[in-house]
């Protein structure tokens, strides 16, 4: 980390999430982003509606949020940390997952949920990242999994 002002931040909207990371609707995955210690973790929030794309097809019946874009949610918000830890010089830059392992859900996600994602950094070597993430709803666990991602050049 190049400036020690970077090292903990309480709030991040959504306008800044755009300056860090290219993702935007329908695929912005997170709200706001608190709680942010450069090099070390960060909390995601997304508030859930009925609105999102997605339940038109995954259920409509039983409207659930899908795993795969919880597990996004955790790589969006580990781009933001990231980004936040390098400065200035990590904007605009990409994030390509590498691994997903240990992924587990523990209960469905549905409209009017507020998912609040945790992601710690495991380790990082040059432009490689290990992370640990867990959405929670309630304080209860809903996902969990362990990810890698490349930090690339758009």
């Amino acid at each position: 980390m190049s400036d020690g002002a970077l090292a903990a931040v309480d709030s991040v909207g959504v306008e800044r999430i755009w300056k860090m990371i290219p993702h935007r609707y329908p695929f912005l995955m997170i709200d706001r982003v608190v709680d942010m210690r450069a090099g070390e973790s960060a909390v995601g929030i997304k508030n859930v509606t009925i609105n999102e794309p997605f339940f038109q097809g995954h259920f409509p019946v039983r409207p659930i949020m899908p795993g795969v874009l919880i597990v996004e949610a955790m790589a969006q918000t580990a781009g933001v940390l990231v980004v936040h830890t390098l400065g200035p010089e990590g904007e605009g830059k990409l994030v390509y997952f590498m691994t997903i392992d240990k992924a587990r859900f523990r209960r469905p996600v549905t409209p009017g949920d507020q998912l609040h994602i945790h992601v710690g950094v495991e380790r990082s070597r040059g432009n490689v990242w290990k992370f640990r993430g867990a959405a929670k709803v309630d304080g209860q666990l809903v996902a969990e999994a362990e990810f890698g991602a490349m930090i690339v050049d758009p």
